[in-house]
């Protein structure tokens, strides 16, 4: 599986742009899959100045390519900032703080 996906990576290596996109990447992939995947991009990162935005709902592909920065979007706006150890908050609290923390701040 994931074939589609490993030549998103083949292109992205091939064409080299300034700024991936990565839109849900990680959906629909098997571990071995999204091994593959992350390695992919693990590397073409590595090996340029390329910036790359990783769009997911799971945190599983954060755990194999590290994020810098982490931004949680919620109605259309950013409404937290941080770095890895947002990833961690997530997973072990979930996206409910996040909504009571804006409906507070409102």
């Amino acid at each position: 599986g994931g074939e589609k996906k490993r030549m998103e990576i083949l292109q992205l290596a091939l064409l080299g742009p300034k700024l991936a996109v990565l839109d849900e990447t990680d959906s629909g992939l098997d571990i071995d899959a999204l091994n593959t995947v992350a390695a992919g991009v693990n590397t073409v990162a590595a090996d340029s100045d390329m910036g790359v935005l990783i769009i997911t709902h799971y945190q599983r592909i954060l755990h194999m390519v590290i994020p810098q920065f982490v931004h949680i979007m919620f109605e259309g706006r950013i409404v937290k900032e941080g770095g890895p150890e947002l990833v961690e908050q997530l997973e072990q609290r979930g996206y409910g703080w996040i909504r009571e923390e804006v409906e507070a701040a409102v």
